[in-house]
């Protein structure tokens, strides 16, 4: 038998008879399960344990199950699994799709837009002088910080005194700005139970050549993912809450709102800020955890403005890469 006619063969009836249209069915079940999880996501119930909330940080990475589909539909040498493969691949590019393009970093800085840089700088940080300078070099108008200690915080005033003459330090936050800032205030975004000397949000007028812009820095409270509680987001879930209401309160139109959200866009327990300002137009700029990122947790998002991309900054001493937008009015 010649070549040609022993790799048609591979792809005819298998021992037991079935066609290549017959065979992988259980791959075909499972492609068509995962484009239904990237499509309809929300349709997962948040049970006791939020898989619904755990399923959405990670969104994404499902994904990778479009290569895995297709090596087992070339494996088994099935045209319906292959096929199938098809269908979280097309799911995953409307839903992801547009944040390729362009890839980050690639497009050229618009000269109207107004740059700012989110971080998560890390009480811990061995280095904050070498972070200030990393996040310097991104040339941004306004640079926001959370986890800004009695330790770090002189490195971080002297780094950015010259370039930034403005600034606010509100218990863990802080805000460095190159325009006058006014109305300068806490938030309180405290879930039940919390005290008072929990202080993770601000909120400033930023008057920048666009004009006024309400500026919002905040650090929501972390997750917990435990054997016997699961994906734990209930702190999380009531402090975006009461950030949803403030920020519906707003009285100006223009609002930038910079933070660690410990949540992804997807996430359901960030719907009161999602439902409220607009993610970037472009760029995944993964941002947890430095060592390997596997989520952008740092976020940038805006009303009556458009975040045209993101991506991210050099790592610097924390467990979290900065991040950098280009934000146009």
């Amino acid at each position: 038998m010649n070549g040609s006619t022993s790799r048609g063969h591979r792809w005819g009836p298998d021992a037991r008879g079935r066609s290549t249209w017959a065979r992988g069915r259980i791959a075909a079940v499972a492609a068509a399960l995962t484009a239904w999880l990237l499509v309809f996501h929300a349709t997962v119930p948040d049970l006791p344990g939020r898989p619904g909330s755990l399923l959405e940080t990670f969104l994404p990475w499902l994904g990778l199950a479009v290569p895995a589909l297709l090596a087992v539909g070339l494996l088994r040498r099935s045209a319906t699994a292959l096929l199938a493969a098809l269908l979280p691949a097309v799911a995953w590019l409307a839903h992801f799709g547009h944040l390729l393009l362009p890839l980050p970093g690639s497009a050229p800085q618009d000269p109207t837009a107004l740059t700012v840089v989110q971080h998560n700088a890390a009480d811990d940080n061995p280095d904050p002088a070498g972070t200030a300078r990393t996040l310097l070099a991104a040339d941004a108008g306004l640079v926001a910080l959370q986890e800004v200690v009695p330790a770090t915080r002189p490195a971080y005033d002297a780094a950015f005194a010259e370039r930034y003459p403005h600034s606010a330090v509100l218990g863990t936050v802080g805000l460095w700005s190159a325009y006058p800032l006014t109305e300068v205030r806490a938030l309180d975004i405290r879930p039940h139970g919390v005290g008072r000397d929990w202080q993770r949000g601000l909120r400033a007028t930023a008057a920048t050549p666009r004009g006024e812009i309400a500026v919002y820095v905040v650090h929501l409270p972390s997750l917990r993912l435990t054997p016997r509680s699961g994906f734990d987001s209930d702190r999380r879930d009531e402090s975006a809450a009461l950030l949803g209401s403030l920020l519906a309160a707003e009285r100006l139109d223009r609002v930038v709102l910079l933070g660690d959200l410990n949540g992804t866009v997807d996430d359901r327990g960030l719907a009161p800020l999602t439902t409220r300002l607009d993610a970037p137009a472009s760029g995944l700029a993964f941002s947890w955890p430095a060592s390997l990122p596997l989520a952008r947790i740092d976020h940038v998002l805006a009303r009556r403005a458009e975040v045209t991309r993101v991506w991210t900054l050099p790592a610097t001493g924390s467990d979290h890469v900065p991040v950098a937008a280009s934000v146009t009015f």
